[in-house]
């Protein structure tokens, strides 16, 4: 049977993203690339597990997750635990950020499963051929220096939009989670999520010049990325430890 797709509009809300400090870098060189900070594709997920149309979903991002340059991120958002199952891994945050994306994507309002490429682009996820052609035709993020060590990220200078860009801090699950869905739609299914996001904090506004800021210590098991991203659009540079 073909998935449906669940469609709404949500109401006006605000950020509930809690900033992080912010230090402007002094005397900060141009960063070298390391393996603390690749850069990658950003492949953003907005899933439910209590959608019925989200399992082939999962399957396509699991299937593109493999690639070196690709980072996958799985926002479980919350608007649908009313039929009959909490997303275990829901955040209102992960809502509010799919849902300031679609002004810019050309939605009426979010849905899932929805894959955001770079910020630039998207597609329904629960088809595989054209979120692999999107990926291939994605333009690249401009190389941004960003380097993360311990606690600490350092940005580099680089061309920014007049009014700046967003810096977001993103900590991951790496792999894949498996899900006992009990209730609601996907009821008696174990469902993979890839890549699971547990946190994203803006951590203030890059202008162009070489800042630094503090990260809260990493829990064991996650990950970290950085995005430098147009409020509600593309993605500018993105990188991962």
């Amino acid at each position: 049977m073909t998935p449906r797709t669940h469609e709404t509009r949500l109401r006006p809300g605000g950020r509930t993203v809690a900033a992080l400090a912010m230090l402007l870098g002094a005397g900060l060189m141009a960063l070298p690339a390391t393996a603390a900070s690749r850069p990658v594709t950003v492949v953003e997920l907005f899933t439910s597990q209590g959608c019925s149309s989200v399992p082939p979903a999962n399957r396509n991002v699991m299937a593109v997750m493999k690639a070196p340059d690709v980072l996958p991120l799985s926002f479980s958002v919350t608007y649908w635990d009313h039929l009959g199952w909490k997303d275990t891994f829901g955040s209102e945050a992960f809502t509010l950020r799919q849902r300031d994306y679609e002004p810019s994507l050309g939605r009426d309002g979010p849905f899932t499963p929805q894959i955001v490429v770079n910020g630039a682009g998207d597609t329904v996820g629960n088809r595989l051929d054209p979120l692999r052609a999107m990926i291939d035709r994605a333009k690249p993020p401009a190389v941004v220096p960003i380097d993360i060590q311990a606690n600490v990220v350092r940005i580099g200078r680089g061309m920014a939009p007049a009014s700046g860009a967003d810096v977001w801090l993103v900590r991951h699950k790496p792999g894949v989670q498996n899900v006992a869905i009990e209730r609601g739609e996907n009821a008696g299914t174990t469902l993979p999520v890839p890549n699971v996001v547990t946190d994203i904090r803006n951590a203030g506004r890059w202008l162009g010049v070489e800042m630094s800021f503090a990260a809260p210590p990493v829990e064991d098991g996650l990950r970290t990325a950085v995005l430098i991203q147009k409020p509600g659009g593309p993605i500018l540079s993105a990188v991962t430890d």
